[in-house]
């Protein structure tokens, strides 16, 4: 199911949506982000290229049919995007699936190439086990990337040919720089497994700008406050869950998962809501269609009306919705039409005031005490 179309504010949604059986129409009070996240899949050390080379997820699921069990087996941390942000779970599962062919097969050699190990908690448990077991930890950085080729090869590429055209069984070759010893090691593993990063799913960035909330740059949701309001977003009525946040582990997802629950119920359980009373207001009859309030306000809340009518008699007129409006007053200071105005703050009681405080008190404007 697709999300066409949303809008409305907290309370008083309504979406339409398209399934197998065409569109429909969905009313609802709140609104729950949790699209998840997949695992990665890119050409990064020859993945794709040779059979040989695989992911955490493709490795796990050999080792759960029980098949082909390798002897030596290499496993690259951080490949592609992980390299601009850790996903988390990368390193507490590579580590689960060496100790899991460790119990199958104790003769295995497992050699793990990393950045930096993040078994954090009480998963560096697993990292101990890990090294008891006599899984290798060879540590490599930006400057000194693995390289992987094949021995033999003709250096165009993973797979040489013999004369007759067919594909020609190599020997896997992993090239690491040892900075303890600080020398080149050679690897010839049966089995390269690459620890993908998990990244937004599918869509993410399509639904985000539909239901107008922020991202960022890798395409994950972004939270209001990272504690203050850790699955909240800046707009009213919106929660998030899971991996759509960011790469967490289950008992993470499900845990954020019971939050956004509790804060949708703290909206779902009310038989009304009240909204503040300090909120922007337009004077369509003032407002030129300029798109300045769209533009700047943090919470995407001002549009363009077709229906009302501008200066001059122009068809659109900017309108804010009062139980969406957050009262910040950002708009109501840019508007160079001066269309804009915060109610209970208007700018003749403003003035009002200022007059007021300057009659009753005029020592203040030099800095006096009043009444001396």
């Amino acid at each position: 199911t697709e999300v066409v179309e949303t809008g409305g504010f907290v309370g008083n949604f309504t979406s339409r949506l398209r399934g197998p059986d065409g569109e429909f129409e969905v009313r609802h009070g709140v609104t729950i982000v949790a699209t998840g996240g997949r695992e990665y899949r890119g050409p990064e050390y020859g993945y794709g290229t040779d059979p040989r080379i695989l992911t955490q997820q493709e490795f796990e699921q050999r080792l759960a049919e029980g098949r082909d069990l390798p002897d030596s087996v290499v496993m690259i941390q951080c490949v592609g995007p992980a390299e601009r942000y850790c996903a988390r779970i990368c390193c507490t599962t590579a580590l689960k699936n060496a100790l899991m062919l460790k119990r199958r097969n104790p003769k295995a050699e497992v050699t793990v190439l990393y950045r930096d190990m993040r078994t954090y908690g009480f998963k560096e448990r697993i990292y101990e086990e890990a090294r008891r077991a006599g899984v290798m930890f060879i540590r490599y950085d930006d400057e000194h990337r693995p390289e992987v080729g094949v021995s033999g090869s003709n250096g165009s590429g993973f797979e040489s040919r013999g004369a007759e055209g067919n594909p020609r069984p190599e020997t896997l070759r992993v090239r690491v720089w040892e900075p303890t010893l600080g020398r080149e090691l050679v690897l010839r593993p049966d089995l390269l497994v690459l620890s993908m990063p998990v990244v937004p799913s599918e869509g993410a960035r399509e639904l985000a700008a539909r239901l107008k909330l922020p991202v960022d740059l890798d395409g994950f949701f972004l939270e209001a406050h990272v504690k203050l309001r850790p699955v909240d977003f800046p707009s009213d009525g919106f929660f998030l869950a899971g991996m759509a946040h960011y790469p967490k582990f289950l008992g993470e997802a499900i845990a954020q998962a019971q939050a956004a629950a509790a804060r949708a119920a703290t909206i779902l359980s009310r038989d009304y809501l009240e909204v503040g009373g300090v909120v922007a207001q337009v004077d369509p009859e003032k407002c030129v269609g300029c798109l300045t309030c769209v533009r700047i306000c943090p919470y995407r809340v001002p549009q363009i009306r077709a229906d009302l009518t501008g200066v001059g008699g122009i068809v659109g007129a900017a309108y804010i919705e009062p139980a969406q409006c957050h009262g910040c007053g950002v708009c109501v200071a840019e508007c160079p039409a001066k269309a804009i105005q915060l109610l209970h703050y208007r700018d003749v009681q403003i003035e009002a005031k200022v007059t007021a405080l300057v009659q009753q008190t005029p020592s203040a404007l030099d800095g006096r005490p009043a009444g001396r």
